[in-house]
């Protein structure tokens, strides 16, 4: 039996205790992060009879899924998402099975982009890089310095499990904390005695720094325009570890260039990994390679399960 691990960037599944679930199987790691055409893709999973996806970096759609009559199940890290087409799947008798995430990972490197973006932490590596001491710009400017997050306010857009554990480190930094999202954010934040905001543009207007903890779907997908962006105070920080397409494409380098939000720490980018260029050249950005639940624990977790998954269905078919 032959299953190939699909956009394994690190070549890191090999390495995982949780590979052992497949001892006997013949299991490919592709760590190509090359887009490419669904030929391409067809042919490189031509001999697979399981195929598993790292959350949504490859997109198995009808045009690949009929030109793979070997495979038998697809198997997706974490909840399933849009990257399969689970109509043609059920249509050619693929099974589809999905995986349980974990908040865990994705709040930590949130935390971690809101101190390192309130601090200016990116531009103070790049200027020391480059043989300055403390400067984080060419000029010297009072915007040029960090801020400590005590005493200010934390905007959660989407309290849900993410958000809640935010929300709890935020508190533990002595920030106000405020949320903002539909029927299911209010209810928890009165679960946690969290003051929630309504009105969209009020939430933004109110906070320091803003963090986006939505799902994408049809209802979220570019729902973050300019007129949103423009709300936020001319000092915020913009923190987005969720989906880059909650943000109307190409809207938040104009907000940035038009001075509101101030600026804005990044985990996710549209056409990654090209996409992430321009931001990453960005001077009020602080980027990271989509790696909110890249890390040992998390990808264990990820693959023990997905492991799992392939050999008890096909040992079922025996």
């Amino acid at each position: 039996m032959t299953v190939t691990v699909l956009d394994d960037y690190q070549g890191c599944c090999g390495f995982l205790d949780a590979v052992r679930e497949l001892d006997g199987c013949d299991v490919r790691l592709d760590i190509e992060h090359a887009r490419i055409s669904p030929s391409a893709l067809a042919a490189r999973l031509a001999e697979s009879d399981a195929v598993i996806l790292i959350r949504e970096r490859s997109v198995l759609t009808r045009e690949v899924l009929a030109q793979l009559p070997r495979l038998k199940l697809v198997v997706q890290t974490g909840r399933l998402a849009s990257a399969i087409d689970l109509e043609a799947c059920r249509e050619l008798g693929i099974a589809v099975r999905e995986g349980s995430g974990s908040p865990i990972a994705p709040a930590e490197l949130t935390w971690l982009l809101i101190m390192a973006g309130c601090r200016r932490l990116g531009g103070y590596l790049a200027r020391q890089a480059q043989g300055e001491w403390q400067r984080t710009t060419e000029r010297l400017e009072t915007e040029s310095l960090g801020h400590a997050l005590h005493g200010r306010t934390l905007g959660i857009w989407g309290l849900g499990k993410i958000g809640g554990l935010v929300a709890g480190y935020a508190a533990a930094f002595g920030m106000q904390v405020v949320a903002h999202g539909r029927e299911s954010s209010a209810g928890r934040a009165f679960e946690l005695g969290i003051a929630f905001e309504p009105d969209r543009h009020a939430f933004l207007a109110r906070c320091d720094v803003v963090t986006l903890h939505l799902r994408l779907n049809d209802d979220t997908r570019g729902m973050i325009t300019a007129r949103e962006l423009a709300a936020m105070r001319a000092d915020a920080l913009l923190v987005n570890t969720s989906r880059a397409e909650l943000i109307r494409d190409g809207a938040l380098l104009d907000a940035l260039d038009a001075g509101r939000p101030g600026s804005a720490a990044l985990d996710v980018f549209e056409q990654e990994p090209e996409g992430a260029r321009a931001y990453q050249a960005h001077p009020r950005v602080l980027a990271t390679p989509h790696i909110g639940f890249v890390e040992k624990d998390t990808y264990e977790r990820y693959f023990a399960t997905a492991f799992q998954q392939v050999k008890t269905f096909f040992d079922a078919e025996r």
